[in-house]
């Protein structure tokens, strides 16, 4: 019997990069509900100094679980969202990973929706996947209200101002397929927060790689802190303009480049 996933399941080369803080709660459990899945994945996390013990708990997993599957990369402290996956996606590139996917330590993101993700890029045609609450109506559980509608009508903001026919345009649980990564000059990527997931997904648009929201359904996180703040939003508002302004005078390199 055909799964969405048996088709490539011989030559997988999948990284999921976790980028954490002070995630003691949720990252025994993340990491091995992706190792659980059908079809192989690795794990980078990204640990931005946590004092909680976040990367003694993934060392122990490396050496006593998941070795040669679970990876690290320490960092001193927390120096953004943004440039964890840009060194994220530094080491997927080095070590050619096919498929590298962003997702969240808390459970927000459903592991068992990665294999959607992949499917839209290994079957579908997609460059990027990007898992979208907003692509199919509201798809969040246990958000207030506020933070919904400030959420939703950002997407909005965004799609209006850049002109890109993305929904969900902060989304953070994305696959990407290495070319794209590889073509996107990530050394330009400047921002940090939320604008960072508009400022990839933008750059993607602006390149010429096919990009397919996923439908999926985010629940808010149940252990741990959240590391939301108003400030990100701001960040993402006025972000915006200035990607637009710089689009004008910017010369991105093309789908294809990488392979020049």
């Amino acid at each position: 019997m055909r799964t969405l996933y048996d088709k490539h399941i011989l030559n997988m080369n999948n990284l999921v990069i976790i980028p954490t803080y002070n995630e003691k709660e949720n990252i025994e459990a993340i990491i091995t509900a992706v190792m659980e899945l059908p079809i192989e994945y690795h794990v980078l996390v990204i640990d931005d100094g946590s004092p909680d013990g976040t990367a003694a708990i993934v060392k122990d997993l490396m050496a006593n679980k998941f070795s040669g599957k679970l990876h690290l990369v320490e960092r001193s402290g927390k120096l953004g969202l943004g440039t964890a996956y840009i060194a994220g996606f530094k080491w997927a590139i080095e070590y050619k990973y096919d498929y590298i996917f962003e997702m969240d330590a808390d459970f927000s993101h459903n592991p068992q929706d990665l294999l959607k993700l992949y499917d839209a890029c290994a079957n579908q045609g997609a460059d990027v996947a990007i898992g979208s609450r907003y692509v199919s109506g509201v798809n969040v559980v246990n958000w207030p209200m506020g933070r919904v509608l400030m959420s939703y009508f950002a997407s909005k903001y965004v799609r209006f101002v850049l002109g890109m026919k993305v929904h969900d345009t902060t989304a953070g649980f994305v696959c990407y397929r290495r070319e794209v990564l590889e073509t996107l000059e990530l050394d330009k990527i400047r921002f940090k927060g939320y604008a960072f997931q508009i400022e990839m997904k933008f750059t993607a648009y602006k390149c010429g790689f096919k990009i397919q929201e996923v439908p999926i359904i985010f629940v808010n996180r149940v252990l741990g802190t959240s590391k939301m703040s108003g400030g990100i939003f701001s960040e993402a508002l006025l972000g915006v303009i200035r990607l637009k302004l710089n689009s004008w005078t910017r010369q991105y390199p093309k789908k294809g480049a990488a392979r020049i």
